[in-house]
């Protein structure tokens, strides 16, 4: 199978990015590294994928310049991340919760209010409970913002320090000046009419702090799908010593060629080759496959899928970053960082949002100043304008959309690659499939023995079998497949040719093998043109068999590769998503047809070259639309690589992840549709989420500005805006089997 050679790739775990501001900038600082070909951000991530020649020590370098941590992950910080995530949300829920708890004298006599039951702290108590939240819990956002500004940028922190440091500062100024009253009591109580915003000040910080802890227990949640795939790989594994011992070990210690005891119920510790037992293996968190499937020796099996019956001895033929675990992992992991292209218009926004919004706030300072005279309205509306924008939310709406869809789909046996290939997917308007062992099983079965020299069928059998008894071709397995049951005959003298093959059994000599081979042989094939021509137009291989020694014509053996028993379902599920569907393949045309019109399919092309199948996707791509290439990734990359997406249909172990943008874990075509669906599920999450940022901005800052909010509910708006965005790409869980017009 092709593969695509990758540039070298470094990812740095980034510390102190707070939103889409923080990414842009930090993306701007490793563009600018020497070496650097592409630097991808993630903000839901914490995040940075560089492709480049760059040493790491200088990125991380200049990430560090501007501000913001940065130090190298390596494979095993990487395996660990989804750890992180879990450490990360706890973080930020012991922040949430302390500040909750220092607010709430300030929560509730807001809530008391409301029934005209006013509870006013005194204006002492205020300053205390309003200090410890503006320069303990607060001083994250005092660091993050002097760190933007040195660097010459503005973000999320810039417009949290600026605005709560404002109420703070004037309602400070009111208490050093004898004043006490309430923000809602302007007519006296404990001052002259000069109130205390400390209340403002205090729970735009606590409703900061709950909205970053609901966005990272959402991440976390979004992640789930990854720390499942990691959790699959046991710690141990019962190997076999040359004794015949089972020793436990851990799997670190393992090597290939080990042999391990795998008994019902456990799960296989590294990817194998069964040598001894069978068992059905549960692979769903692997491939998607939902039933047991029965493996025997011979069978590869994969790391971290499950043994549910049966006693199992599997030699070890893959450990490490090698595994097919490890790479679907990889795959999903760089997936999920990669940056669809919908984010460079949000990333354009996002690097002039906080300073218009701060140019806002100030023309909102001045207008009220001049309109009103009152330097508290002026300053408090500003304040809510510097509060409410929220450019946290434009910078998790692609990301969590992302980290979740991704996840979801490998669980269902599918690996989307990048975001682009996810962007592209979703827009298909063609599908081009290939034939063999994609829309077909790739193993030829017998469909019929035509006798002609006075033997019986089982005797036929037993000669042919004989004769491929060490052949590993497709037909020779179906031949010995459908002889086994017989009494197994010995062939000596083996003597191969093209398209043939001469055999000594009992006495006599036979050759099997294509008509061409056995004319040049000089056998008479005229007398079965008719068999022949029928069995070709039935789209049937035929192999002939003949006895050397009077050039008798024995049997007309007519095979042929059926089409997969899912097949029909996944033609007939694309065709109610309403695309185009094309057959491309270099077999012969009636063999082609047959298959065509088995699947129901109406636009088939046969008798191809690998060239020629990238000229079909080209014309298809003259006309204007979007095509998907669907092929085992064998002789078709070339097709693969030029169609808009490429998916690569394989068989468990034999995956080459990085053949297309998309790859499926089993060998269903039937996962073409899901894919399809789910990527439109994507993109729509995407577009729904950057909807509900733009709209809480769009609707919440003329309001602030014309003084109809106040801070707290400025405050409460932006940490809602964003949580409604994470909340939104959850919703991704739920996508279910079966595929939908939509």
């Amino acid at each position: 199978m092709s593969t695509r050679t990758s540039p070298k790739s470094t990812q740095l775990a980034i510390e102190g990015m707070t939103c889409a501001a923080c990414v842009a900038r930090v993306e701007k600082a490793l563009t600018a590294v020497e070496g650097v070909v592409e630097a991808s951000v993630n903000l839901a991530t914490h995040s940075a994928r560089i492709t480049g020649s760059a040493k790491p020590d200088a990125l991380a370098e200049a990430v560090e310049d501007i501000g913001y941590g940065a130090s190298v992950m390596s494979a095993q910080d990487q395996a660990d991340e989804p750890s992180r995530a879990v450490l990360r949300e706890q973080e930020a829920r012991r922040a949430a919760i302390t500040g909750g708890l220092i607010a709430s004298p300030f929560l509730v006599g807001m809530g008391l209010m409301l029934f005209d039951r006013p509870m006013l702290l005194s204006p002492d108590m205020e300053l205390a409970l309003a200090s410890l939240m503006q320069f303990w819990l607060g001083a994250r956002f005092y660091r993050g913002a002097w760190k933007a500004l040195r660097g010459g940028a503005a973000t999320m922190d810039v417009l949290v320090a600026l605005g709560t440091s404002a109420a703070y500062g004037l309602s400070l100024a009111h208490w050093s000046m004898g004043f006490g009253g309430h923000a809602g009591d302007h007519a006296g109580g404990h001052g002259a009419g000069l109130p205390l915003y400390f209340e403002s000040s205090s729970m735009v910080i606590a409703f900061v702090l709950l909205g970053k802890w609901l966005e990272e227990r959402a991440m976390s949640e979004t992640a789930s799908a990854l720390r499942a795939l990691q959790a699959l790989q046991p710690d141990q594994a019962n190997r076999i010593d040359p004794q015949g011992r089972i020793v436990a070990v851990p799997i670190h210690q393992l090597v290939t060629g080990d042999r391990l005891l795998v008994k019902a119920g456990e799960r296989i510790a590294c990817d194998g080759l069964i040598v001894e037992g069978s068992a059905g293996i549960d692979e769903a968190m692997v491939t998607g496959e939902s039933l047991p499937v029965i493996k025997t020796a011979g069978d590869k099996v994969i790391g971290g899928t499950l043994n549910t019956d049966g006693r199992l001895v599997v030699e070890v033929t893959a450990l490490g970053a090698d595994s097919v675990l490890a790479r679907i992992v990889a795959a999903v992991e760089a997936a999920q960082s990669s940056k669809a292209p919908v984010q460079q218009l949000v990333d354009r926004i996002s690097a002039v949002f906080v300073p218009v919004v701060t140019g806002i706030a100030i023309a909102t300072f001045l207008f009220w100043l001049v309109k009103d005279g009152s330097l508290s309205l002026a300053t408090i509306n500003a304040v809510s304008v510097l509060v409410i924008a929220c450019p946290c939310a434009l910078g998790l709406a692609t990301p969590t959309a992302i980290l979740a869809g991704t996840g979801v789909a490998a669980r269902h046996g599918i690996l989307l690659r990048d975001a682009r290939a996810i962007e592209s997917l979703a827009r298909t308007q063609v599908v081009v499939f290939d034939k063999t062992g994609t829309l077909t099983t790739g193993k030829p079965e017998i469909t019929g023995i035509e006798v002609f020299g006075g033997l019986t069928k089982d005797r036929i059998l037993q000669l042919v079998a004989a004769m491929e008894a060490g052949s590993t071709h497709p037909l020779a397995k179906a031949l010995i497949t459908a002889a086994l049951s017989l009494p197994p005959l010995t062939a000596t003298g083996f003597q191969s040719q093209a398209g043939a093959i001469t055999a000594g059994i009992e006495g006599e000599t036979y050759l099997f093998g294509s008509g061409t081979a056995l004319r040049q042989a000089g056998f008479d094939l005229s007398a079965f043109q008719d068999q022949a021509s029928l069995g070709h137009a039935r789209g049937a291989g035929l192999s002939w068999l003949g006895r050397v020694s009077d050039h008798s014509v024995l049997a007309l053996i007519s095979f042929a590769d059926m089409a997969r028993p899912s097949a029909r379902d996944a033609i007939a599920q694309l065709k109610q998503l309403g695309l185009g569907l094309v057959m491309l393949t270099g077999d012969s045309k009636g063999a082609a047809s047959r298959i065509g019109e088995a699947l129901g399919l109406s636009e088939v092309i046969s008798e191809v070259s690998p060239t020629q199948k990238s000229s079909a996707i080209a014309a298809l791509q003259a006309k204007g639309l979007v095509v998907t290439m669907v092929g085992d990734g064998l002789n078709d990359a070339p097709a693969l690589m030029l169609a808009d997406t490429g998916i690569a249909m394989a068989e468990g172990t034999d995956i080459a992840i990085e053949s297309s943008g998309v790859a499926l874990m089993q060998a269903d075509p039937r996962l073409v549709a899901r894919s399809i669906v789910l990527t439109r599920r994507i993109v729509s999450t995407i577009r729904r989420g950057l909807f509900f940022a733009f709209i809480y901005n769009m609707i919440g800052l003329p309001l602030a500005a014309a003084g109809l909010l106040s801070p707290v509910v400025a405050g409460a708006a932006m940490a809602l805006s964003s949580v409604s965005v994470v909340a939104n790409a959850l919703t991704l869980r739920w996508f279910s089997r079966p595929p939908s017009n939509r």
